[in-house]
């Protein structure tokens, strides 16, 4: 009978996972410290251990991991799931990482395949610190969880990686965190929109050119591909490149050297490149647009940044990290959302993802009167009808939207003029050029009780 050791602070979570997994034939055993949890693996051997990363102040559930990682397969839970979090776990040797809350059948499965393999699936561990900056990975979604681990896995690689995904998903931050967490760390990380230049502008931004090889070129000029030597380079937007820089990038792939424009000479590179795009390039293979042989050059390991709207309950943590950047920038002090916004925001369904939603709330920041950000802040279009409705209208408007007799629009005429002039007689008979014996009349016709809001003599009407 297979056993698992459970390490988890919360009793709750410790009895709901020992039953499931007693319902599958194991023996499930619950350590809530992990001084109890070193304990029992000392006492007896476990075919897995189970742990949540956040388990105590005095160790968490990477210490356990560090401590134990020999004796048998290790994975560990998180509520808050981060880049380097899952990182620091790949490294030092957790077989995965599952999200909370987790569906049983998943972790079920999950746990089926680390019993039977019993194999550590990570990258090499490294005694390498990490770097201190967030590069602006924000996540905690199962579907951005399992990005970070992909992340992990091929950080220390020098395989070149395809990230894919729509625009404004975060593709250049996926590319930055491989090239933070990889062996080349202190290398450069050199970009390049491969999209937004003509393909002779291209090719001598890559490879660089010699003097004399066209009109200008009064230099020799390195290209960005040298510019990267020894760190990274990051081709965006691969897929709008010319069947001529495709040929180019694929020889340079292919022999790790380059060839200035109007040179004879190649100059080897040690260069990893990670590619991005938002088409779909599986497609433009098909369709000639796009050469096969540079696709599975470029897509030996291939990355899928997850739509905004396939991760809502990120959007949440996204919002709230923006607005303080956005007040920040804008001179203000702390904002916050009020207690519906984040539902409007939630629902959605963001076609510029991440970046529509940082540029959003940047515009909900400097529109905002006071220190709460309303509904009536946000972009029209995230706006609901009603209040996009009430933003156009006048605020006479609404005294004729059921089309009220002339008696009637007289009487809420009066009361609009009593509201603005907080009940005034002097004002209100003022605004409404009338004396004030006509404003007496007209309240006892429409039964409107004037107040004693000025020094007048005459006592109020009843209704």
């Amino acid at each position: 009978m297979k056993s698992i050791l459970i390490v988890d602070d919360d009793r709750a979570s410790c009895n709901l996972l020992r039953e499931l997994f007693v319902s599958k034939g194991w023996q499930a055993e619950i350590a809530q410290t992990s001084g109890s949890a070193l304990e029992q693996v000392n006492r007896r051997s476990f075919d897995l251990l189970l742990i949540d990363i956040n388990l105590d102040a005095e160790s968490s559930g990477i210490d356990l991991l560090r401590q134990l990682r020999d004796r048998c397969p290790i994975i560990l839970m998180t509520g808050y799931g981060t880049l380097d979090t899952t990182v620091v776990a790949a490294r030092e040797g957790a077989w995965d990482i599952v999200s909370k809350p987790f569906k049983p059948a998943e972790l079920i499965s999950l746990i089926e395949r680390a019993l039977s393999k019993r194999l550590i699936e990570t990258a090499t561990p490294s005694d390498s610190t990490l770097p201190g900056e967030n590069e602006g990975m924000i996540g905690r979604s199962p579907a951005m969880l399992d990005l970070y681990k992909g992340i992990a896995r091929v950080a220390s690689s020098r395989s070149t990686v395809l990230i894919i995904g729509e625009s404004g998903t975060g593709k250049e931050l996926v590319a930055r965190s491989l090239h933070r967490h990889s062996a080349r760390a202190k290398g450069p990380f050199v970009p390049v929109n491969c999209g937004a230049l003509t393909e002779t502008l291209l090719e001598a931004e890559l490879f660089g050119y010699v003097r004399g090889a066209f009109t200008g070129a009064i230099s020799d000029r390195k290209g960005l591909w040298e510019e990267a030597e020894g760190g990274t380079l990051f081709l965006d937007e691969i897929g709008e490149t010319t069947p001529a820089i495709q040929v180019k990038l694929l020889r340079a792939l292919q022999e790790r050297e380059i060839r200035r424009v109007g040179s004879t000479r190649n100059i080897s590179i040690d260069v990893r490149i990670i590619a991005a795009t938002n088409r779909n390039l599986e497609k433009d293979v098909e369709e000639k647009t796009f050469r096969e042989d540079l696709f599975y050059r470029l897509s030996v390991i291939t990355l899928v940044v997850p739509a905004l709207r396939d991760r809502r309950s990120d959007i949440p943590l996204l919002a709230n990290r923006f607005l303080h950047g956005a007040a920040k920038n804008a001179g203000r002090g702390a904002l916050r959302f009020s207690p519906t916004i984040l539902k409007s925001l939630v629902a959605y369904n963001w076609p510029g993802n991440v970046r529509e939603l940082e540029s959003a709330i940047e515009f909900a920041a400097l529109q905002a009167r006071g220190d709460e950000i309303t509904e009536h802040d946000l972009p029209a279009k995230l706006q609901s009808a009603e209040v996009r409705e009430a933003a156009h209208r006048s605020p006479l408007s609404a005294l004729f939207d059921d089309l009220p007799t002339l008696d009637e629009l007289e009487r809420r005429y009066m009361l609009h003029v009593l509201e603005v002039v907080n009940g005034s007689r002097t004002k209100a008979a003022a605004v409404m050029q009338i004396d004030r014996r006509t404003l007496y009349r007209m309240a006892e016709r429409f039964r409107i009780r004037l107040s004693e809001n000025d020094t007048d003599p005459d006592s109020p009407l009843s209704p």
